[in-house]
């Protein structure tokens, strides 16, 4: 155990000295994948199974911790997600998600476990279950994870074509309660030989869902009356009521049977679409901060977890199963769903097929088996994260080059440097421009462009320095200028 290392209680400065030095070392190593494009999750693993007990020597094997640990964090993501996710994006694609989301992660458990017990007929040693046990694994790693959708897809500054982004996104946001339902319902199957019947599964699972959905909107629309309402000092303090209301959110819905985090995200969507949130802009600044904590964190808890002297032994069968899953499981899953909704290509659909990325959820719900003591749980285990290594390193690192061979994206503007200002939606829409010598050809004065009708600057920056952008403002090449756009094109 790691805390039996530090006979200390949990906030000694010993613990924080170790934590401090782990996390630091996490985001030096990222920065450097990052020239390589190597996905930051995938690096997080690697240097908790570099500090583990094969490593650096931390032996950490608590279970229920890590379980309790991901659970937080992942009510983090998926709240900053929704938070950041778009009414108008989602709209046209919404039943698409929720096909994927629901009818996806059960077409993909069919598949994956029946060929999972096809291979463990002829691999009985690698792969010990049994029927069940073969399915409880095919659902353990059945939904798509959010933390890494979120941040691939994000991190990646990619530009989808036909709103596929959001389809990934409302589906890797939507999709963990079905693979919830199924995880345990098979755990529960196995460990104590009372199955329940399918009436009872699928009322399980809509009532989950129903639940979730309705706690979702009743919270969203609560937390926009609140933080309306409540007059704080400064923006921390409503970042801080956000991420309260999430947990709250979360805690309020399970307590009441249904699913925690499809509530969650649900209401975020709400808040976060709301134009008068106050201070939304530094709210999202926060709250990102919180998501890669949480995200840093997670991923070096578990990838301590696992002994990577175990993980040649399920190499074999994991390789066969993430292959499957990625190129035979998946795109069936995918086709035969988007097969009635025209507005998605083939190339759509293909590329919807290679991103259902495994991470963070996989590894948590292939927990729940060692935690109920199912024959057999720590090789499922290991094989979930042996699947979800190659999911980051071959999916998450040719994402773009996939999406650039199917011709379904580009690469995103560059992001708005807003200077620090904050301006309400529907005053108009920020952008920058850079002064170049052609804009200085009748004079350096700001009075001397001819701003068009419906653009003001409102700042100009020279380095690290600001100009006020009055009438008489001189200019030099290489000033930046943050301007507020109208009705006007969106053109210098």
């Amino acid at each position: 155990m790691l805390l039996s290392l530090f006979p200390v209680n949990l906030f000694s400065d010993n613990l924080l000295l170790l934590l401090s030095i782990v996390i630091i070392t996490a985001l030096f190593v990222s920065q450097a994948g990052y020239k390589f494009g190597v996905p930051s999750l995938l690096l997080f693993l690697a240097v908790g199974m570099a500090f583990g007990q094969d490593g650096v020597g931390i032996r950490f094997d608590n279970f229920d911790i890590a379980q309790s640990v991901g659970n937080i964090a992942l009510t983090v993501i998926l709240l900053t997600g929704g938070m950041e996710t778009e009414y108008r994006s989602i709209k046209p694609v919404w039943r698409q998600g929720v096909a994927l989301s629901t009818l996806g992660v059960t077409l993909t458990v069919a598949f994956t476990g029946s060929f999972i017990w096809l291979l463990s007929v002829k691999m009985p040693q690698a792969l010990p279950f049994g029927v069940l046990g073969c399915f409880l694994l095919a659902a353990a790693m059945s939904s798509t994870d959010s933390a890494s959708v979120f941040s691939i897809l994000r991190g990646s500054r990619l530009k989808l074509k036909d709103n596929l982004g959001s389809v990934l996104e409302l589906e890797s946001g939507s999709n963990d309660p079905v693979a919830y339902v199924l995880t345990i319902t098979l755990v529960q199957i196995i460990t104590v030989g009372n199955a329940p019947k399918m009436p009872t599964i699928v009322f399980t699972l809509l009532f989950q869902i129903i639940i979730g959905v309705g706690i979702g909107i009743g919270m969203g629309y609560l937390g926009r009356w609140m933080v309306k309402r409540i007059r704080l000092t400064g923006s921390s303090l409503y970042a801080i009521l956000v991420l309260c209301l999430g947990f709250l959110t979360n805690a309020v819905a399970a307590h009441l049977k249904g699913n925690g985090l499809l509530a969650l995200y649900i209401a975020a969507i709400i808040i976060g679409n709301d134009k008068r949130l106050p201070f939304k802009k530094d709210v999202l600044k926060f709250l990102d901060g919180i998501t890669w904590l949480a995200q840093i964190l997670m991923f070096l808890l578990l990838g301590l977890l696992v002994n990577p002297m175990e993980l040649p032994k399920v190499a074999l069968p994991a390789i066969q199963i993430a292959v499957f899953m990625s190129l035979v499981a998946r795109p069936m899953s995918v086709f035969l769903l988007m097969a009635p909704f025209k507005g998605m290509n083939w190339r759509g659909k293909a590329f919807v097929s290679w991103v259902g990325l495994k991470g963070a959820a996989p590894i948590l719900f292939s927990i729940y088996p060692v935690v109920a003591n199912v024959p057999e749980a720590k090789e499922m285990f290991n094989i979930v994260f042996f699947i979800t290594l190659l999911s980051l390193l071959f999916q998450g690192t040719t994402i773009p080059f996939v999406a650039k061979l199917l011709k379904v994206g580009e690469k995103a503007e560059r992001e708005v440097d807003t200077m620090g200002i904050e301006m309400p939606d529907e005053m108009g829409t920020l952008t920058n421009h850079i002064v170049t010598k052609k804009d200085l050809r009748n004079g350096n004065r700001l009075k001397d462009l001819g701003m068009p009708e419906g653009k003001r600057v409102i700042m100009i920056k020279r380095g690290e320095d600001f100009v006020v952008p009055e009438g008489n403002a001189a200019l030099m090449e290489g000033d930046q200028m943050l301007i507020i756009v109208s009705d006007a094109p969106n053109e210098f």
